[in-house]
């Protein structure tokens, strides 16, 4: 799940919400939505192979 920060910035959250803080992690921060959306398909491959 990709946001747009009030910096203008864009961060990487996960999906589940984890059960010990009942927030979402933060998987990173990025300057571009593209760049944010290329690690997001990085994640989500490694997560599968």
């Amino acid at each position: 799940m990709i946001r747009k920060l009030k910096s203008g910035e864009f961060r990487i959250y996960s999906r589940k919400v984890d059960p010990e803080t009942k927030k979402r992690k933060n998987l990173g921060t990025f300057d571009s939505m593209e760049a944010a959306k290329k690690h997001e398909k990085e994640i989500q491959y490694f997560k599968h192979h």
